[in-house]
């Protein structure tokens, strides 16, 4: 379940990046509106929001278990460890990383989906969400947070997408260096593009 929840959440990185990249167009926001729009009004996508959060909330509670029942097993712990000798220091910190990113993901509703899908409901309209994006991102405060987001979700995915694969039995010395790069590249292009909005808003480089 963990895999493919993560699978699934992989997915809707990949929708959300490609749509907010629209930004890049520099011409004021009307590509990035017109796909926002889309998203937001077609009923197919609206009800794949449900399935999204329930994605959401299945992922972060089946990893809570997990490491539940991880800490259930071995109540005490070993007298001698040296955990880096056969796993990395972020495939021991996907809690942390997880956590991290929930908390940036609330910030991140608070600031766009919340605020627009309450508008829709309350007058019928949507909100200038690239106005809201320049408004929001005009703050350093605001981008550091983002940025620090986007360094969890790297190294989040850096795990997780290697490990869904292992979970679901896609485990083989032929296809898994293949799969270890395909996560390496993907970690790096969906990361560095969610913090580059940000960033290029804060700097005027968008407009």
């Amino acid at each position: 379940m963990m895999a493919l929840t993560g699978l699934f959440l992989i997915t809707f990185l990949i929708v959300h990046a490609g749509i907010n990249a629209m930004i890049f167009f520099n011409d004021g926001g009307e590509t990035f509106a017109h796909w926002a729009h889309f998203m937001g009004t077609n009923l197919i996508i609206r009800t794949m929001e449900l399935v999204l959060v329930a994605g959401f909330v299945v992922h972060i509670v089946d990893a809570l278990l997990i490491t539940k029942h991880n800490k259930a097993a071995r109540p005490v712990q070993y007298a001698y460890s040296n955990p880096n000798a056969n796993s990395t220091w972020y495939s021991r910190s996907m809690g942390l990383l997880g956590t991290i990113i929930l908390l940036f993901l609330i910030i991140h509703a608070a600031h766009f989906w919340i605020p627009n899908r309450y508008n829709q409901f309350t007058t019928g309209e949507e909100l200038n969400l690239f106005t809201r994006m320049q408004d929001t991102f005009s703050h350093w405060y605001v981008v550091v947070i983002y940025v620090a987001g986007c360094f969890s979700l790297f190294w989040h995915l850096m795990q997780g997408f290697k490990t869904a694969f292992q979970t679901l039995g896609i485990n083989h010395p032929k296809y898994n260096p293949l799969i270890k790069n395909v996560g390496i590249a993907f970690s790096v292009i969906i990361s560095v593009l969610f913090a580059s909005m940000p960033i290029s808003m804060f700097f005027n480089l968008v407009h």
